[in-house]
């Protein structure tokens, strides 16, 4: 297992609320040994003008993930994970329902986190592959 916290729901409520997570819907679905998955709705609050999902939605989901495990991998009373570079390939659109993100480790080092997150829709087809790599400074 990866993590220094068991990853949880109940640990995520202790982060702040009213984020752009909250707004988007994001929501945590599942917790493993090394992947947390969430899933976010395609609706009007992520969607673009032609009925898409937003590519920007497809990265805030993936920035979200890969900050959130990178908080499970940490010490949040003395450190914070901020996001240093985030990629992104749109490979299908998705047009309705959730689509649903999973973040996994590629590399977990002292002051970098790099993670590897896979967007796919509710047929489990690939919408978005994603690369996060996040700095871990004090707070």
């Amino acid at each position: 297992m990866i993590w220094k916290v068991k990853p949880s729901n109940e640990f995520i409520k202790q982060f702040p609320d009213k984020t752009m997570s909250d707004y988007l819907g994001i929501e945590f679905t599942d917790f493993g040994d090394d992947y947390i998955t969430a899933r976010m709705p395609v609706d009007h609050r992520t969607q673009q003008p032609m009925g898409l999902l937003h590519g920007g939605a497809s990265c805030a989901l993936a920035e979200t993930l890969g900050s959130v495990a990178s908080a499970f991998c940490m010490d949040v009373t003395t450190e914070m994970a901020l996001g240093l570079e985030i990629n992104a390939n749109h490979l299908r659109p998705a047009k309705s329902g959730y689509v649903y993100g999973t973040v996994r480790p590629i590399h977990i080092g002292r002051s970098t986190h790099v993670w590897d997150i896979r967007i796919e829709n509710e047929a489990k087809q690939l919408v978005c592959i994603s690369r996060l790599t996040v700095v871990i400074k004090p707070q």
